[in-house]
């Protein structure tokens, strides 16, 4: 099967500027991208005039599970009840253009090995399982005064994250996500806002179970992400070895110095917050976490610059929460208000895949590389707010040489 775009003004993050070419989709990867303009048998031709032909889509923040926003609540629900409601929040990722995502807490191997062999339309998923916290910290999700046994959840498919304390527990719990499939290992070392017990400063893991974590992670080739929040957290984690850092809106210039130092990758989720300061209370987001909010909101626009100026590679996240998900382009438009496009697009596209292990796969137009592709009406490059409304902005998906969406405007011969 064969897809040829003709006149594509093509584009990605490694290149220093755009150019117009045919590029030819094969077997469901990219063939060439000066092909020659000409029918053949198996082959479909769609002519793009001149719109942007650009890597898929790659959010490296998701909860494709968290069908509520009430976590705990969430994680109570029925499997057969949490698999279905997960399946909406997929499409719609896919939909706008995100033809991988990883997902950093609940969605267990086996539902991207579902989406792998088509089950499901759906963005490639790369999974860590259940993410892990201490009692008391940003997976626990107990009200305060409720004393029951804290794991009575954690195998549910809709719960995010597992409870594990101590050295010996943390290293069970990593061998037991990482035999089940996991891509990698996330620790909740902050507090958060989402869980009701534990305000945002709070360690979230000692230093000796910090690094029990990322000698797991390590002997099994892969690295820790991390929940984190402030200064001397993410100094903590980046000591310890956390190569993923996620969040980052209260880090300072030192802390993020030692990030770019030690070859750290941020993955801020700004999104997120303005969703829940403003959705939050109508979703059921509990009143604890509303609380919480304002103190990481506010400084989020200012970690981008920190980040970027130290030298941090950053990575494209969101965050997103129950009827939420459908504000993840907004992300988009909101590092546009302080980062250039370029670096924006890099972010979705060339560090995404880096981080997830697919680089060279993934985010690039280039022969050999996987056939994600998006088709832009616009050029992301020069105004990457553009992809903030992707239902008109967006006019194909193809993920893997399959188009999965396609403006009606845009038919092939």
């Amino acid at each position: 099967m064969q897809t040829l775009f003709l006149n594509a003004r093509l584009s990605d993050a490694t290149m220093p500027e755009s150019r117009i070419g045919n590029l030819l989709v094969e077997d469901g990867v990219i063939r060439d991208l000066d092909a020659a303009p000409k029918p053949a048998d198996g082959r479909e031709m769609i002519d793009l005039a001149g719109r942007t032909l650009m890597p898929g889509l790659i959010d490296c923040h998701v909860h494709v599970v968290a069908s509520m926003m009430n976590l705990h609540a969430n994680a109570q629900l029925p499997d057969s009840l949490a698999v279905l409601r997960s399946l909406p929040i997929m499409r719609g990722m896919i939909d706008r253009g995100f033809t991988t995502v990883r997902d950093v807490g609940g969605a267990p191997y086996a539902l991207a090995e579902a989406v792998e062999q088509g089950l499901a339309v759906a963005p490639r998923l790369v999974v860590c399982g259940k993410s892990l916290s201490k009692t008391g910290g940003h997976a626990d999700g107990r009200p305060r005064y409720d004393i029951h046994d804290p794991t009575r959840w954690e195998r549910n498919f809709g719960a995010l994250g597992r409870v594990a304390d101590g050295i010996d527990e943390v290293r069970r719990a990593c061998r037991q996500e990482l035999r089940q499939g996991a891509r990698f290992i996330k620790i909740m070392a902050n507090g958060g806002v989402s869980s009701p017990t534990d305000p945002v400063a709070w360690h979230g893991y000692s230093v000796s179970e910090i690094k029990a974590a990322v000698e797991e992670a390590r002997d099994a080739q892969t690295y820790v992400s991390a929940h984190l929040y402030t200064a001397d957290a993410i100094m903590r984690a980046v000591e310890c070895g956390v190569h993923s850092l996620e969040h980052c809106n209260n880090i300072d210039r030192p802390a993020a110095e030692l990030a770019a130092r030690a070859g750290a990758v941020a993955v801020p989720t700004l999104v997120t917050y303005e969703a829940l300061a403003q959705d939050g209370p109508s979703y059921g987001l509990p009143p604890a976490s509303i609380a919480k909010i304002e103190d990481v909101r506010r400084r989020g626009m200012e970690s981008l610059t920190i980040l970027r100026d130290a030298g941090v590679t950053i990575a494209f996240g969101t965050d997103l929460l129950g009827e939420t998900h459908v504000r993840q382009s907004e992300e988009f438009a909101i590092r546009a208000r302080v980062l250039p496009s370029r670096e924006i697009i890099a972010s979705a596209t060339t560090a995404a895949a880096r981080l997830i292990g697919m680089e060279g796969q993934l985010g690039v137009l280039a022969p050999g590389a996987l056939a994600d592709l998006i088709v832009v009406d616009g050029d992301p490059m020069a105004d990457a707010a553009i992809l903030a409304d992707p239902m008109n902005r967006i006019q194909i998906v193809m993920k893997e040489g399959r188009i999965v969406r396609r403006h009606e405007g845009l038919i092939g011969h």
